[in-house]
């Protein structure tokens, strides 16, 4: 039997449980129906001199773009027609460790199974390559289908410029100090396209850590997956609370301007 690359490198197998950890979250939440949603970790800081020895497992296959910043960077990504339920079970058999050649055009498998990468993997790249041309600290990537947040993208009036974020921040204190740069909105484009790719950089960009695809789902990125996903369920609970005082009949008044004004100046949030 084959032994792991994970056997040698805790902390390669740490981020990549946490990754499986993730996504038995997102699957118990019912975030992630059959193969839905995405995960991209940049694991480049974790390879060892024995893994950059490792040969790849398949032929270089095209990103479809060229990114310059990621030459030579390592991945750990969810596979393409894999289920989140699934890579929570078994990372290694439902995910894969990648790396991008030298020509910032191709990525080749190197571990564990030639398992494909998801088929978001250009745009979930191209994020990588802005973040760390910008030199973020941010090496994860986190797509999902948070249902609350999702029914809210259907209302136009929270399609509007930060008009979800204020009302999202309103519903309960925690949201403002835990995701103070709130909510970006990308109108809809097809999934996985490149132009869905670059309004994504776009809004990441105007400072946004999780961005709404309309009609879709999130986008979030932070310096390891959990954080990710921690933005995420954050703002999806308002939009439950939220939603639950609909359901009973009476518009939630939500906190005032003053009181998250309050929570931004004893907590330092960034404006």
């Amino acid at each position: 039997m084959k032994t792991s690359v994970l056997e040698n490198n805790s902390g390669l197998r740490e981020a990549v449980w946490k990754v499986a950890e993730t996504a038995g979250y997102l699957w118990e939440k019912g975030w992630a129906e059959r193969n839905g949603g995405n995960i991209t970790v940049n694991v480049t800081e974790l390879i060892d001199d024995g893994l950059r020895a490792l040969g790849a497992i398949s032929e270089p296959r095209p990103i479809g773009t060229i990114l310059p910043h990621l030459r030579g960077c390592w991945f750990f990504c969810k596979g393409t027609q894999k289920r989140m339920r699934d890579l929570a079970r078994d990372p290694m058999s439902n995910g894969s460790l990648i790396r991008i050649t030298d020509d910032c055009e191709h990525y080749e498998i190197v571990a564990d199974k030639p398992v494909m990468p998801t088929s978001e993997l250009p745009s979930h790249l191209s994020v990588h390559d802005y973040l760390l041309a910008k030199g973020s600290p941010y090496r994860a990537s986190l797509h999902t289908h948070p249902i609350e947040l999702v029914a809210l993208s259907h209302c136009r009036k929270y399609l509007e410029k930060d008009a979800a974020t204020r009302m999202l921040w309103s519903m309960i204190p925690e949201t403002k100090a835990f995701c103070p740069r709130g909510l970006g909105i990308v109108p809809y484009m097809l999934p996985g396209s490149v132009e869905l790719a670059n309004a994504t950089i776009r809004a990441i960009d105007d400072d946004y850590d999780v961005v709404m695809w309309e009609k879709h789902g999130v986008f979030a990125v932070d310096t390891d997956i959990m954080s990710a996903f921690d933005q995420v369920d954050v703002l999806n609970k308002s939009a439950q609370i939220y939603i639950a005082g609909k359901n009973m009949g009476f518009e939630p008044e939500g906190m005032s301007d003053a009181q998250m004004q309050e929570i931004s100046d004893v907590f330092g949030l960034p404006k």
